[in-house]
């Protein structure tokens, strides 16, 4: 199958892939696929900005500047999660 080009990857399946593409962690071919993706789709070029900025912000976060209520939310929302 020397020659056939991947098949277009759809903005849903750029989505899950998120994750894995930030993280140095996407199979080459899908690699592939996801940057030919956001060269055309400006829509997911800017969710990509997005998770970027929000990890780079995420990062830099101290329990301190949580507030109780955000701290009491997110600690049950995990807590949810681990359970499903």
């Amino acid at each position: 199958m020397i020659g056939l080009r991947a098949p277009r990857m759809s903005c849903r399946e750029l989505v899950t892939l998120v994750t894995e593409y930030l993280e140095g962690s996407l199979a080459a071919r899908d690699r592939r696929r996801f940057e030919r993706h956001i060269r055309g789709c400006d829509g997911c070029t800017a969710y990509l900005e997005q998770m970027r900025d929000t990890i780079r912000l995420a990062g830099s976060l101290r329990e301190s500047d949580v507030s109780p209520q955000a701290r009491r939310e997110l600690l049950a929302a995990f807590r949810d999660w681990k359970q499903s």
